[in-house]
């Protein structure tokens, strides 16, 4: 049986294999008479369509093409370039190329470059991730892909100008000037803050010497009322946050505080704690070796931003006498009037400061009014995001003109906490005892 029908289904597999060979030989007949037909009219149109009409299909084709083709996205590049023959300058020309190599060294993936240049590491600095001359990486910011290149020095013997150069889309270019060069700008600047060895500055006459603050305390081990402690924090916080507030009403950009309890509160430690939250230098100004107004002036000149003016034990600093009682006398004399209750109190001549020797010539004393004329007088904006702390153990010894709305913003009452010694981790140390608690027997 298998062998009968081996031929019969030969048979009849022979007409559907010349069907095929047929619709095959129609196809192809077709396909010629379509190109012949094609070439024809082409030649046609040439011979018969004026110059002019063509000219104008070729553009329509044209416009066409451009309109439904994905146009090549057009890019910018900025250049940051570097200072030629200075590698170590992080002012002035070198600023914003070392900004920006220190914001890519936070931004760098190491498992995605090539090559890559470790820097740093000496005298216990941190060390650096940098890019390879001829290598790139891609930043993104607020959903935009910056492409970032280290470009070569070009000149004699190797020295030129190398430069950082970033790549974007132009549609982007306003955004990179105007958010993306500023964020890296403060990026670096908040981290530089973070990472400095913080300061303290002792006056020697009308200069500063510093050395290095290494105080430990933090608000996190201060015993303080945790209320109280999160006040401070909130308002350094906000301070931090208010420069365009301070420029819009035209103040200096400044925040004064007033620490006054009893001896033995942690007044000192909560300074200290400012300093290491906000990071800034301190600047502990004895007003004892300061022999005028003029070497006071000289020294809160060289505080530098972001910093701390410390002025302890305030009421120990000046005469007991009220410049309100000089004032009245002044007044009784008849020697002068004053209208402008914000200035009253400035423009009366203060008492003299009287920790000075009195063997001392009178101009050379210092007065109450140098100190108030920095606080919140015209030598107020010789720095921007400043700290000003006065500490005492008597406010009511104080001199009203120090306490005036204005030049301390803040009164901050420093009493006898016990309840916070376990949780700051002081629990083997024994309680402070206020001084009227007598001791037991």
């Amino acid at each position: 049986m298998a062998t009968d029908s081996s031929p019969a289904a030969a048979a009849a597999a022979i007409p559907s294999y010349r069907k095929a060979v047929d619709a095959y030989k129609k196809a192809v007949a077709t396909a010629a008479s379509v190109t012949a037909y094609a070439v024809l009219a082409r030649g046609m149109a040439r011979e018969l369509l004026p110059h002019d009409l063509s000219d104008a299909a070729e553009w329509a084709a044209s416009f066409l093409r451009a309109r439904l083709e994905p146009r090549p996205t057009e890019r910018r590049t900025i250049v940051i370039k570097r200072a030629a023959g200075d590698h170590h300058h992080y002012d002035g020309e070198n600023g914003l190329f070392e900004e920006v190599r220190e914001y890519l060294a936070t931004r760098i993936q190491p498992r995605s470059m090539r090559r890559l240049c470790l820097s740093g590491g000496v005298g216990g600095a941190r060390k650096v991730l940098s890019m390879e001359p001829g290598d790139s990486m891609t930043d993104s910011f607020e959903g935009v892909d910056f492409t970032w290149a280290s470009v070569a020095a070009e000149g004699r013997h190797g020295y030129g100008t190398e430069s950082l150069e970033v790549s974007f889309d132009a549609k982007h270019t306003d955004m990179a000037l105007g958010q993306y060069v500023p964020h890296i700008t403060a990026s670096v600047e908040e981290e530089r803050l973070r990472e400095r060895a913080l300061k303290i500055y002792m006056n020697e006459s009308s200069s500063w010497r510093g050395i290095t603050h290494r105080h430990p305390a933090t608000f996190d081990t201060l015993a303080m009322d945790p209320e109280l402690k999160q006040s401070v924090i909130d308002d350094l916080d906000r301070f931090l946050k208010r420069r365009e507030h301070y420029r819009r009403i035209g103040k200096a950009w400044k925040r004064g505080y007033l620490l006054y309890g009893p001896p033995g509160t942690g007044k000192s430690s909560l300074v200290a704690a400012i300093a290491n939250y906000l990071r800034f230098n301190l600047y502990d100004l004895d007003l004892s070796d300061v022999h005028s107004n003029m070497f006071l002036q000289r020294l809160l000149i060289g505080m530098s931003d972001k910093s701390i003016l410390v002025i302890e034990d305030i009421d120990c600093c000046f005469s007991s006498a009220s410049r309100e009682d000089k004032d009245q006398s002044h007044h009784q004399t008849g020697a002068g009037h004053s209208t402008d209750d914000d200035v009253m109190d400035d423009v009366s001549p203060p008492a003299p400061w009287t920790m000075m020797p009195p063997s001392l010539p009178q101009q050379q004393k210092i007065t109450l009014s140098g100190l108030l004329n920095f606080i919140d007088g015209l030598w107020s904006t010789s720095g921007e995001e400043r700290i000003v702390i006065f500490t005492t153990n008597y406010k009511d010894r104080l001199d009203p003109a120090l306490l005036r709305p204005g030049r301390m913003d803040r009164e901050i009452y420093m009493g006898y906490w016990l309840g916070g010694l376990q949780d700051s981790g002081s629990q083997l140390l024994p309680p402070r005892r206020p001084p009227h608690v007598p001791r037991a027997p």
